[in-house]
């Protein structure tokens, strides 16, 4: 026992040098409350682990998002606050309801975070959403998050209406645009934060995301692409929104985007897939962050 102690007080000390005083107190109260909630490992082991580079959240096994507390887990991409800030503002600018429920489908899902906080915060049975991801970690943490939410992931009868929302994770291929027809579209609402990292700008991105977030979830372009702009995966959803029965008339498109990519997004949905109208909307650091698209 006294051995730990004397090595959390060097370890908490090398991550003040690290972090300063005030954040690696913060970090060091969050982890003794994870070791008594979850019997993790040691308290030195984690503040071991955080001073290698690892991310706070993998640390801890969740992360808040609005209301939520969701699981993480390697290497599955960790939810950002400017995600959780654009998708409280979608909740806030509908009024599902039971009698009109809305069809969400939410693309490279991750851990589920978009369509689990529009589930939880809208009134039950209003809501269907399928997440999609390319990732079996991803699809697997997605369930297990909507597990922890308590929320369905079980497709019920068309017939019957729906007593509760319903976030149903799929495995699938944003490049294969004849998957989408098996998830029941038209969509009311779609949304997506996709890759949008150009090359150039992950090789520059810190040991904390680097090392330990997945390529794929962050890179916005295949080493392949002719393209090396981090607008891939746009390219892609434009395609995806143009096929005939995909969204229902007056839906909506919400794209989370790349510092600087707002514009270029938004003249490729309104170029490429033919949404006229669409908007920008600033994260809360006064980034254009979201490109938003009415069909």
């Amino acid at each position: 026992m006294g051995s730990d102690v004397a090595a959390v007080k060097q370890l908490f000390t090398r991550l003040v040098s690290l972090l300063g005083r005030k954040t690696a107190t913060r970090e060091l109260k969050w982890m003794k409350q994870a070791l008594i909630a979850s019997h993790s490992p040691t308290l030195p082991a984690m503040l071991q682990r955080r001073l290698s580079g690892e991310p706070l959240q993998y640390i801890l096994g969740t992360t808040p998002f609005g209301p939520l507390d969701l699981l993480t887990r390697p290497p599955t991409l960790i939810p950002r606050p400017e995600t959780e800030d654009w998708t409280l503002r979608l909740a806030d600018m509908l009024t599902p309801s039971p009698l009109r429920p809305l069809s969400v489908l939410d693309l490279c899902t991750g851990t589920g975070c978009i369509p689990l906080l529009l589930c939880h915060l809208w009134p039950p049975g209003s809501t269907r959403a399928y997440g999609v991801d390319i990732s079996q970690d991803a699809i697997r943490l997605a369930a297990d998050n909507a597990a922890r939410c308590n929320i369905s992931s079980f497709q019920p009868s068309s017939l019957t209406p729906y007593s509760q929302n319903v976030f149903i994770p799929v495995l699938g291929d944003l490049r294969d645009p004849d998957f989408f027809k098996s998830l029941l579209p038209p969509f009311d609402i779609i949304t997506a934060n996709p890759p949008y990292i150009p090359k150039r700008e992950y090789d520059e991105l810190p040991v904390s995301v680097k090392d330990y977030e997945d390529p794929a979830a962050l890179l916005g372009d295949p080493p392949d692409s002719e393209e090396q702009d981090g607008l891939t995966f746009y390219r892609l959803i434009s395609q995806l929104l143009r096929q005939k029965g995909m969204l229902r008339d007056g839906s909506i498109v919400a794209l989370e985007v790349g510092q600087a990519q707002a514009d270029a997004v938004e003249g490729i949905l309104q170029q490429s897939a033919g949404l006229r109208n669409t908007q920008v909307w600033n994260d809360p650091w006064n980034v254009k962050r979201v490109v938003l698209a009415r069909a």
